[in-house]
């Protein structure tokens, strides 16, 4: 009988766990979950080899390879953008519950076709941010028909209840289903090249578990050195001696190296190792090698985890200068391809910190945001004083870096540096030393947020002194801190209005300057609003037009969100042409794919709706109340807080209101808010009116007054005056509560005609809300609860709206006639 030839390279997918793959087709998500060595990656790939050959299909392969998020996000967009899926480069890697939500509809629209599309996730147990299952749980269930999921990972990552909640949806493969058996074994030996005795494989079996990788690496040595391994040696030495010793010297130092990476090209082995046979080095070891595999794409090579913990090892035997090269090379490759966490880490590796602050600066604090403050605060400590000093522009991004992380105390250190190295540099330029010191004054302001004045002094002098635009500032960021309302961000106190808008005015064309435009129109938006909320409407729409004319076309999204902002409340008591309608900018915003955009829509919507009382039109992060799984800057969190009080003011939860507003009274006045503490008054001393609590009312709204009349703000009581119309007529009358009062029932009107079916006019404000809640099938008892009114109080309005509407009949026929009657729109 000839002598079998040795493969040892070849794919064995038992019958056994071919049946256990084909599940796969029918469930949304596939979990492969067993330790390393398993085969999880070879089976998935086989798996999906077959059905490309029965049917056309897409294919989506991302591996893990850290815990930074966003690198794994710069892997997925690679992938989807390999399968023609473009529609990712467009996002920022999704942080919070309105991202991650964003993502999903655009996924589930883009992939959704008759075509069968598979996404499969490699060494997901690497990615340890639990945000990533929460995501993937999310998206299994709303998956279109045709896109599966599969998952391999070294350890379990759906959290039990989530498993449960999933249902059918899920389908698990683990190491039972991956192991071999006793046949499965002395099959696969033989189709190595190898025919064992049972006593063989009995043997094999026991000391491997199974477990394919051991197996491999026994039948290797078996080739080699005509016997099996020694049953005590560890994985890793076995692995080591039958994979990398056995190599030539060139060969082990190419392994070794190349290792460091999570995947390459030719082109890159080449760079890193100055092999120029880097080509013909890969193809022979791909030929031989199990560990070592050419992905898909033809071009990108990867190395099994155990063969990069193997050649990892083995790199670090190498002399210390041999591996400071390597890592300077590996350096210079990622940030010659802009992949600046690549580098920054590769130099700081080989202890390059005059190459990782240039990263630094060429990256503006983008990517390094990305980086836990800790590991960013390690690095200068690492770093001496003195090569910090030689990178003056390197530390201004990171000096905006540690004020982006609260970290104000590092901030002020590395400003005495930067003050240092230009003070110890007579090379500098006269001009380049102004950009310099005009930066770092720019930077500085951001400490004297919300005090026009004391940033206005730093702008002007940061403008006198630079000659360029700031490299630590992105124009097409956000300007107002997710915040909806400029207005609401620079009024400090009551009387200071007018001094405010004069120094917004002044200030702002100096910030423009150094910021290529940052935030443009905020000082007119920001008049505009002043107008509203001083009742003058005609004023406020001119401005309000003079500052979407002025944004437009200048990508200040931010800025145009601001005025929408205005806009929906502004027509509420004028008529104001809207350029589309709330669904249309939610579709707008949508393809530009920017979820901290979508908050501020999300903002607006929830309190224009919430004013108009329509509590059914609320965006769900609102209504539902999940501001709290949304990632919100804390400069605009009050403001946002303020718009959740207006919703909870909308839904009748009083209580709610005035429990949660000591709390943000507090925030409000540590920050300056004088218009947001405003407001939460208002809202608080409306909710203790309608539960009867009159002199808590009366105490907080006679305060809201008072800090009103200075600046002659009439429009937050306007907003709610359906609360406050009581309390506004037992108080004594003054120029202010008259004005109040005036541009309140014409709002009222105004609502009334816009929504009320015109048989109903006769009513009263409260009379019509209890016919709503009649129509919604309330019985007297839960209107009573609703509105906080005695049974017998309901009743009495019932019988005054029937006598109204000439209704009769008996209780039945009587409320099916008053729907009816709702139900007519002429």
């Amino acid at each position: 009988m000839p002598k079998l030839k040795w493969n040892l390279n070849t794919i064995y997918i038992s019958e056994r766990l071919q049946e256990s793959l084909r599940p796969i087709s029918r469930c949304a998500l596939t979990t492969v979950v067993a330790p390393m060595g398993y085969g999880k990656t070879t089976a998935v790939n086989w798996y999906l080899e077959e059905r490309t050959k029965t049917e056309p299909l897409k294919v989506i392969r991302i591996s893990v390879y850290s815990d930074n998020l966003a690198i794994f996000w710069k892997s997925a967009q690679d992938a989807f953008a390999r399968a023609d899926f473009d529609f990712l480069r467009d996002y920022a890697c999704p942080t919070d519950a309105a991202g991650s939500g964003l993502l999903v509809d655009d996924l589930c629209h883009e992939l959704a076709a008759e075509e069968p599309c598979y996404i499969f996730i490699d060494d997901f147990h690497l990615l340890t941010d639990r945000r990533a299952s929460v995501f993937l749980c999310t998206l299994t269930n709303r998956l279109p028909g045709n896109v599966h999921i599969i998952v391999a990972s070294r350890d379990r990552f759906l959290p039990a209840a989530e498993t449960v909640r999933l249902g059918v949806k899920v389908y698990q493969i683990g190491t039972e289903q991956l192991r071999l058996n006793h046949t499965e074994l002395a099959v696969y030996a033989h189709r190595c090249g190898t025919d064992l005795s049972d006593a063989q494989v009995e043997n094999l079996l026991y000391s491997s578990e199974g477990w394919f990788s051991a197996v491999y690496l026994n039948l290797r040595t078996l080739s080699e050195r005509g016997v099996l391994p020694d049953r005590n040696s560890d994985i890793y030495t076995t692995f080591t001696a039958a994979m990398i010793d056995p190599l030539p010297k060139q060969q082990r130092e190419f392994l070794a190296v190349m290792g460091l990476a999570d995947e390459f090209t030719v082109e890159m082995a080449h760079f890193i190792t100055g092999d120029t046979n880097a080509g013909q080095i890969l193809s022979m070891l791909t030929a031989q090698n199990a560990f070592v595999k050419c992905l898909p794409d033809g071009i990108t090579y990867r190395f099994h985890h155990m063969m990069k913990e193997c050649a990892e090892r083995t790199f670090e035997m190498l002399d210390a200068e041999r591996r400071a090269f390597y890592q300077k090379r590996f350096g210079a490759w990622h940030e010659a391809h802009h992949q600046y966490l690549h580098a920054i880490a590769s130099y700081r590796r080989c202890g390059d910190y005059d190459a990782l602050l240039r990263v630094v600066r060429e990256d503006a604090g983008i990517l390094l945001a990305s980086l836990k403050p800790t590991d960013v605060l390690e690095v200068l400590t690492e770093c001496p004083i003195s090569t910090l000093k030689k990178h003056p522009l390197a530390l201004l991004v990171l000096m905006r870096s540690m004020f982006n992380w609260r970290n104000i105390p590092k901030m002020m250190e590395l400003k005495e540096i930067l003050l240092a190295a230009i003070e110890e540099n007579p090379e500098l330029s006269a001009e380049e030393r102004g950009n310099l010191l005009g930066e770092c004054d720019l930077i500085m302001s951001f400490l004297c947020y919300n005090d026009i004045s004391a940033m206005s002094r730093l702008h002007r002098s940061a403008s006198t002194q630079m000659s360029r635009p700031a490299i630590s500032i992105q124009n097409s960021g956000g300007w107002t801190f997710g915040s909806p309302s400029v207005l609401m961000m620079f009024y400090r106190a009551p009387g200071e209005l007018q001094s405010e808008l004069v120094e917004m005015d002044e200030c702002m064309p100096h910030y423009y300057k150094i910021t290529n435009g940052h935030g443009q129109g905020a000082e007119k938006i920001m008049r505009a609003e002043a107008a509203f909320m001083q009742g003058r409407l005609t004023d406020a729409h001119i401005e309000l037009e003079s500052a979407y004319a002025q944004i437009e076309g200048n990508g200040q999204e931010n800025m145009a969100l601001c005025c929408d902002f205005l806009a929906w409340r502004l027509s509420l008591h004028k008529g104001v042409e809207h350029r589309c309608t709330l669904e249309e900018r939610r579709a707008e915003l949508l393809r530009q794919h920017n979820a901290a955009w979508l908050n501020i829509w999300n903002a607006t919507s929830a309190y224009y709706h919430a004013l108009r009382g329509d509590t059914e039109n609320i965006p769900e992060v609102f209504a539902q109340h999940q501001l709290s799984s949304v990632n919100i800057l804390a400069p605009g969190k009050p403001m946002m807080e303020m718009i959740e009080n207006q919703v909870y003011l909308a839904q009748g939860s009083y209580a709610k209101v005035i429990g949660r507003s000591e709390g943000l009274l507090a925030v409000c006045e540590g920050m300056h808010y004088a218009l947001v503490t405003l407001h939460i008054r208002i809202q608080t001393a409306a909710a203790y009116e309608r539960l009867g609590k009159y002199e808590e009312a009366h105490t907080l709204i006679s305060k809201a007054l008072s800090d009103a009349a200075p600046d002659g703000f009439v429009m937050p009581f306007v907003e709610n005056y359906g609360y406050l119309e009581p309390m506004l007529a037992r108080g004594i009358q003054n120029d202010l509560i008259a004005q109040i009062i005036e541009f309140g029932e014409t709002a009222k009107r105004r609502k009334d005609e816009s929504v009320r079916p015109p048989a109903f006019a006769a009513l009263t404000g409260r009379e019509y809300d209890i016919v709503g809640l009649m129509a919604k099938r309330l019985s007297n008892r839960e209107i009573a609860e609703k509105l906080f009114l005695s049974e017998g109080s309901v009743k009495q309005y019932v019988n005054q709206i029937y006598s109204k509407l000439h209704i009769e009949g008996d209780t039945r026929t009587k409320r099916k006639q008053l729907t009816d009657l709702l139900s007519q729109k002429t």
